[in-house]
């Protein structure tokens, strides 16, 4: 280590403090973090690309400073999909610090991974009082029944007024009006259930989907029924 001619002439003062940092909550415990090992937790964050196209929401579940766990969310930009599918190859089994540091093919996946390194090492995860943490697959449970992420999609024009596309639910099909042409419900399709009964269960297609429609609000009680896709 090289030092400059001013430091080396100066004379030796000894350190008084020597405390350590401040103990953050990790999964129910208190502890100095010093070094990449020392880190847990589980939590979430979103990034956004530079020009705002879209957008990532990302969940990582850190084990003694591994990535063991990660979901990659994205909506607004179709090459991220692709993106997230790469990142979430290459997070699990990396340090935190490792994938700070590493490209992870979209803006806002990197960004999303910034915001989530500030909450894991200032000990503002999710699991930060959780004793022993949340296990491998916490993350799932994001994602609700039929593994799909809760998406809310919606189209307004002041012409013609909102369409309802798509809701945690599932995929919207009808919105219900009423007599003075207000949205009072919504029949949907859980896409997850209905993919599942065709897949898993064999169930014929046009089955799956009957079984899988449902309605929200006062549906039954409208006085016209829309597709906010063709009307």
């Amino acid at each position: 280590m090289q030092y400059s001619h001013e430091v080396e002439e100066m004379c030796c003062v000894k350190k008084g403090p020597d405390h350590g940092p401040a103990p953050i909550p990790e999964e129910g415990k208190w502890v100095q973090a010093k070094e990449i090992k020392d880190i847990s937790g589980l939590t979430h964050g979103v990034g956004w690309c530079a020009p705002q196209q879209g957008a990532c929401k990302l969940t990582l579940n850190v084990k003694k400073g591994i990535i063991k766990e990660a979901l990659v969310e994205t909506i607004g930009c179709s090459g991220m999909t692709h993106s997230a599918a790469m990142a979430a190859e290459i997070l699990t089994g990396k340090t935190i610090l490792e994938a700070l540091n590493t490209d992870l093919v979209c803006d806002a996946i990197n960004t999303a991974m910034r915001e989530l390194f500030l909450q894991i090492v200032y000990g503002r995860t999710q699991s930060a009082f959780s004793e022993d943490g949340l296990p491998i697959g916490a993350g799932l449970e994001d994602l609700g029944k039929g593994l799909r992420s809760q998406i809310g999609t919606m189209y307004s024009t002041e012409y013609k007024g909102v369409r309802y596309l798509e809701m945690a639910e599932g995929y919207v099909t009808t919105l219900a009006l009423d007599k003075e042409g207000e949205v009072i419900g919504y029949e949907f399709v859980n896409i997850g259930r209905m993919m599942e009964m065709i897949n898993v269960k064999k169930m014929d297609a046009n089955e799956a989907l009957a079984k899988s429609k449902n309605s929200y609000g006062r549906f039954k009680e409208a006085a016209k029924y829309i597709n906010p896709r063709k009307e």
